[in-house]
């Protein structure tokens, strides 16, 4: 229960971060090791981006055409690609070029990763072709052509290290052991296979095509366990969470489903804007990052909750430890000594000392701040804007904190004190927000309102401007108005002057 309460919460908590790649994302594949960087493959390029960034923090480019399937391996610092050419590359996550190229297919690889001994790579292409390579030799140990169609999706057994399962568009999904010469177990699915995964117990096997989402028990030879249908369109991508417990489907219905793998039950869904092509989820199931056909990544975060340490009740002193030394009058040959007044800092100001930007702007969003002295919020606006930071507190926000924003901003943009702070304030929101209009009819209002304060503001400034030109005209008008007349004056004055010297 709290797990599903703790999935539920992403939809309610944090509107998703949009990044734009350069074409449909076919694979998302989280490092098991920290800090849990993501690789994602879209287009000719491998990006690995961190949790929390948007802009990728490396990128693997060295391919002819398009790359699939850049899966890490356990220890997180290796990594395997497959590609359009039909040939496989072995990447270190620290370096730039690949350290092993695999060649053997004839086709396009679209399925790679490595088995649990951390030497093997296993790959799958549309030559209909399974093959096991050696990583130290760079050598082809095993080749299986069983299917008799793309093989499209795999994965390996995290128990067996010989194990390794293959599904593919003839409907079937093989699970082969490399001491073996051929498969060990065929099942068949019934549609186009488009992903499979195994439990970490390896006992379960699931399998997604068309759209339906099977559940097989490998223990027993391949039985069906369950066959759920829950999507509209072809079922593309299969993801666990770390315990197991929840078991979710992505699908060009631009639905993500989240099923209990208790009871098999739809326990709660994401829509998005467009098909879907890939999911994955964090380690440690705060991270949920979705690919999708229009090359659009969306992802994710999970607030983190904030943790209330109860403080512990300290015994109060007496009374007359308080009172004692209050009368006392000092000597003349006493030294005085002043107590120094402790500095207490605001809230925000000690968030902004231990650089929580986003927690800092959260702070002077409440009421008390915001309503009653707004210039401790835009203050605290420019502070963020100076250090850089002002665009990521502002990223990642659900509907009602991006409401508050809005409201903020559409109010205060109007005051000339505050209108250069809040200007870039409200390019940002929406240069950042932009993706997710008309979502929410909340948040549309709140832009339209924006939009309207901004208007008025503008009409009234070429009012202003009308009314200044009016007045410089007058005053240009008074001014050689009181010039001549002093001239007037002067020659008078001079005139009379002369006539009366000249009488005397």
């Amino acid at each position: 229960m709290a797990q599903q309460a703790y999935l539920l919460s992403w939809n309610v908590v944090l509107t998703p971060v949009q990044i734009k790649e350069f074409g449909a994302i076919n694979k998302i594949d989280f490092s098991p090791v920290p800090p849990y960087n993501y690789a994602v493959t879209a287009s000719s390029r491998i990006h690995i981006y961190g949790r929390y960034s948007q802009e990728p923090i490396k990128t693997f480019s060295r391919f002819k055409d398009a790359a699939y399937c850049a899966t890490y391996r356990d220890d997180g610092n290796l990594l395997v690609a497959g590609s359009e050419e039909g040939s496989i590359h072995l990447f270190d996550v620290s370096g730039r070029a690949p350290l092993r190229q695999f060649d053997g297919h004839t086709k396009p690889v679209h399925v790679v990763g490595f088995l649990s001994d951390k030497y093997r790579v296993f790959s799958g292409g549309d030559d209909y072709s399974s093959n096991l390579w050696d990583i130290a030799s760079a050598t082809e140990i095993a080749s299986y052509s069983e299917h008799t169609d793309y093989v499209r999706c795999g994965c390996a057994s995290k128990v067996n290290a010989d194990v390794f399962i293959t599904g593919s568009y003839d409907h079937t999904v093989k699970l082969f052991d490399a001491r073996t010469k051929s498969s060990v177990m065929t099942i068949e699915h019934g549609q186009p296979v488009e992903s499979v995964l195994l439990f970490p117990s390896g006992g379960l096997l699931v399998s997604a095509g068309g759209r339906y989402v099977k559940v097989w028990d490998v223990l027993k030879g391949g039985q069906l366990l369950v066959s759920l249908k829950n999507h509209h369109k072809t079922v593309t991508c299969l993801c666990l969470n770390s315990s197991g417990q929840r078991l979710l489907s992505g699908s060009l219905d631009r639905h993500v489903k989240i099923y209990s793998t208790t009871s098999y039950k739809v326990v709660h869904s994401f829509n998005y804007a467009t098909s879907i092509l890939s999911l994955a989820l964090s380690p440690e199931d705060e991270t949920i990052v979705v690919g999708m056909t229009n090359g659009v990544l969306s992802v994710k975060h999970k607030k983190p909750e904030e943790r209330k340490e109860k403080s512990q009740k300290k015994r109060q002193p007496a009374y007359r430890t308080y009172v004692k030394g209050r009368t006392y009058m000092p000597k003349q040959e006493d030294f005085c000594v002043s107590k120094p007044v402790k500095r207490v800092l605001r809230k925000y100001d000690k968030l902004l000392k231990s650089f929580q930007s986003s927690k800092a702007l959260d702070a002077v969003l409440e009421p008390p701040i915001r309503l009653y002295t707004p210039e401790v919020t835009v203050a605290v606006m420019q502070e963020l804007h100076r250090r850089g930071t002002l665009r990521s507190a502002l990223a990642g926000r659900d509907e009602k904190q991006i409401n508050l924003l809005l409201t903020f901003v559409a109010r205060r943009v109007i005051e000339p004190r505050f209108t250069p702070v809040l200007v870039t304030v409200a390019d940002m929101i929406t240069d950042i927000y932009q993706p997710v209009v008309g979502q929410s009819a909340i948040v549309d209002r709140q832009f339209l309102r924006l939009q309207e304060a901004i208007g008025k503001e503008i009409d009234y400034q070429e009012e202003l401007l009308e009314v200044l030109g009016m007045m410089d005209t007058l005053f240009a008008t008074f001014t050689e108005k009181r010039a001549t007349y002093l001239e007037e004056n002067k020659s008078n004055g001079l005139t009379e002057t002369i006539e009366t010297n000249m009488n005397n």
